[in-house]
């Protein structure tokens, strides 16, 4: 795979803002019932990001199988990725910014990515500690950079802050 590089400016997150809301009102039209959410770094100001676009759909768990079939209309699955009885992901490169849907059943081991969001924004502390980790990664590796990603996130699911959104 290839090498990872990050942007940090405001034209890029206001394009994953606007890119947001007309996908989400698409998904919304599918998914009248769904909690969709901006996540990932595109969704905290002043983040650095790739300059991509994740969206999180969170459905109950008797409305996935059909939420699975009509996501699958709109967007391309993401064979690349996790695929549970709980999680699916689907992708649109083409898009502009590039778009990752996670699509998630409500308070199941994957519907975690809004709480990400919730603690980088309320805690500079790990914000800044996310974006030292991509400052280390630029140009390097997407995989080694996924690695240490995965290692991170990790961590900040173990902290008191992540954790007050566990029932």
């Amino acid at each position: 795979m290839g090498k990872v590089n990050f942007l940090n400016s405001e034209l890029i997150h206001k394009n994953a803002e606007n890119s947001f809301l007309l996908h989400g009102n698409k998904i919304k039209e599918l998914l009248p019932e769904a909690d969709i959410q901006h996540v990932g770094s595109s969704a905290i100001p002043n983040c650095m990001t790739k300059g991509d676009l994740d969206i999180q759909v969170r459905v109950h768990a008797e409305q996935f199988s059909k939420a699975v079939e009509l996501l699958s209309n709109l967007y391309e699955r993401n064979d690349e990725s996790v695929k549970t009885a709980t999680f699916r992901a689907f992708k649109d490169d083409t898009s502009n910014p590039p778009l990752g849907i996670q699509l998630t059943v409500i308070d199941s081991e994957f519907d975690f990515f809004w709480k990400f969001r919730d603690v980088l924004l309320a805690n500079y502390k790990y914000r800044d500690a996310y974006d030292k980790l991509k400052n280390e990664y630029e140009d390097k590796s997407m995989d080694a950079y996924r690695e240490a990603k995965d290692i991170f996130f990790q961590r900040l699911m173990e902290t008191p802050e992540f954790k007050k959104y566990d029932k």
